[in-house]
């Protein structure tokens, strides 16, 4: 009877992952899965969680809402998992929050950044957020290209879904903060093969720099249709192209696309970031140096959302589902890559990272690197 007890005590605490594992954004699920389970050995590595093992046990959303919402369903309902982890498409959290809220499981977003995941209206709301949100980027999109290229008379080029409805709504509101008015507002369809149309009108209403939001696809088609077009104006991005194969599908002109990043393993690291870039390259033969983690963001924030939901285990004393949710607002401090989290989360505050966290990066050979004017 001791022994079973013990097994009893050392059962697994399951942590969900649902991405994109496959397809263009591909990419992006496999960061989010070696961040995360950088953190887990980490973790597991020192006795576990309430003397328990975490395990990721993960599905493949393939960047669709449908099959996105069958997943988060199949991982709480059929594998137990204490904690639910999102993935890069804001158009699929936007179909699970509704579920996961009315079932009352935590669910962790590690990357979509639509500004309603969090701020979703519910009255008692399960979704947090180690991330940036739409807003504060929109707010650091307008501020960064003023200062970077003086821009007076913006075109936003923004992909036709929930998170171009977010970003527009959100670019908008920071470009009349800043006394502004846009050259333009066009959108474009996730399969559009050509936005020259779209981008003619914009430049044609005196665009001196366009405010870009799509995922990898989308995004690479609206560079190369700027290159059938011979139009090369300064291009201040959300993070989509990070997320998989940009500079493959969009070509050379890649490299000219501006994007906000949250974590870059470039530069003096922390002593967190000294660890996590080690065990990367003890565990992964492909990671020889900084500029092989692409995207860096899925992997530090997918490491950071780990050790949150840890922490919020640990204050919640076991695994039920609302006193983790409780939990989270006990956190008083996580040392994570991207920063020590004091006090991430209250009843109103739902999101972990501010506008003070973001950096900004380019593609240089299919690296993601970061900017640094000439």
């Amino acid at each position: 009877m001791p022994f079973a007890s013990g097994a009893r005590a050392a059962e697994p605490i399951k942590i969900g992952l649902v991405t994109a594992l496959s397809g263009q954004s591909a990419r992006a699920g496999e960061a989010l899965t070696r961040g995360a389970t950088i953190a887990i050995e980490e973790i597991n590595a020192k006795g576990g969680v309430l003397g328990r093992p975490l395990e990721l046990v993960r599905r493949d959303d393939e960047s669709n809402p449908a099959k996105g919402l069958i997943a988060a369903r199949e991982l709480i309902q059929r594998e137990k998992v204490a904690v639910l982890v999102g993935g890069l498409d804001t158009p699929v959290e936007l179909a699970i929050v509704p579920f996961v809220n009315n079932v009352k499981v935590p669910f962790v977003v590690p990357w979509a950044a639509g500004t309603n995941i969090t701020r979703n209206g519910a009255p008692s709301n399960y979704v947090f957020r180690v991330s940036a949100m739409d807003d504060e980027v929109d707010k650091a999109i307008v501020q960064f290209s003023r200062k970077t290229y003086n821009a007076k008379k913006p075109g936003l080029i923004l992909v036709n879904n929930p998170w171009g409805e977010s970003n527009e709504h959100g670019l908008k509101a920071a470009l009349k903060a800043a006394g502004i008015e846009p050259a333009g507002v066009e959108k474009f369809e996730g399969n559009d093969v050509d936005v020259v149309s779209q981008l003619s009108r914009l430049k044609q209403a005196g665009a001196d720099t366009l405010y870009l939001v799509g995922n990898v696809g989308p995004s690479s088609q609206v560079v190369k249709s700027l290159d059938r077009m011979g139009w090369a104006p300064p291009i201040v991005s959300h993070w989509g192209p990070a997320g998989g194969r940009f500079t493959e599908l969009a070509g050379p002109s890649a490299e000219n696309v501006i994007f906000v990043q949250t974590y870059s393993f470039f530069g003096n690291l922390s002593p967190v970031g000294k660890r996590v870039m080690s065990a990367l390259q003890a565990k992964y033969s492909d990671i020889k140096g900084p500029a092989d983690v692409t995207p860096a963001v899925g992997v530090a924030n997918a490491y950071d959302s780990i050790l949150v939901i840890a922490r919020a285990i640990e204050k919640a004393g076991g695994t039920e589902p609302t006193a983790v949710r409780d939990g989270f607002y006990a956190i008083d401090r996580v040392d994570g890559l991207i920063k020590t989290y004091e006090k991430p989360f209250a009843q109103d505050k739902h999101d972990a990272l501010t506008a003070g966290d973001y950096i900004w990066a380019r593609f240089e050979d299919n690296h993601i690197m970061p900017f640094a004017r000439n």
